[in-house]
């Protein structure tokens, strides 16, 4: 399924997201959550804010949006595409879309959430490349301790 004017909008505000984390010294990954053309959730990476290696974009979403007894209904918009720790709390929450802002800085886990039944929807957006690519070149040492360290997408 194609990319729709409303994918975009909620993109835009996951990246707001993105940019709060940078702006406050983390990596700037975000996300919101959305039912019914609504966001019930919003969060973004904090690592480094909050020192706990769990704390990432997808999870603090998630953590954001409090407990539900049902994700069904829900789309996960996320500015990077997901490590694996966040593709398996997808995945194990039942939530059926996720749209990725973009996976060229790092490759994520696309196949493992579209062999569960996710529908992935990819924006290769520039604005989310291009914030990802700023943080790299600025913090490396940051960006190898949360994931490019690990070659397994966790």
């Amino acid at each position: 399924m194609a990319a729709t004017d409303r994918d975009h909008a909620f993109m835009a505000e996951a990246l707001k997201e993105a940019q709060k984390s940078y702006d406050e010294g983390g990596l700037p990954i975000g996300a919101v959550l959305v039912e019914s053309g609504q966001i019930i959730g919003r969060g973004h990476n904090e690592r480094v804010q909050r020192g706990d290696p769990t704390a990432h974009g997808e999870m603090s979403c998630f953590r954001n949006t409090g407990r539900r007894a049902r994700y069904d209904t829900t789309t996960l918009y996320t500015t990077l595409s997901p490590c694996m720790m966040c593709a398996g709390t997808i995945v194990q929450f039942g939530v059926p879309r996720v749209v990725i802002g973009e996976a060229e800085n790092f490759g994520g886990n696309e196949d493992f959430l579209r062999a569960r039944g996710v529908e992935v929807i990819r924006l290769d957006d520039p604005a989310c490349t291009g914030l990802m690519a700023r943080f790299i070149a600025e913090k490396p040492a940051l960006w190898d301790e949360d994931i490019a360290g690990n070659d397994s997408g966790a």
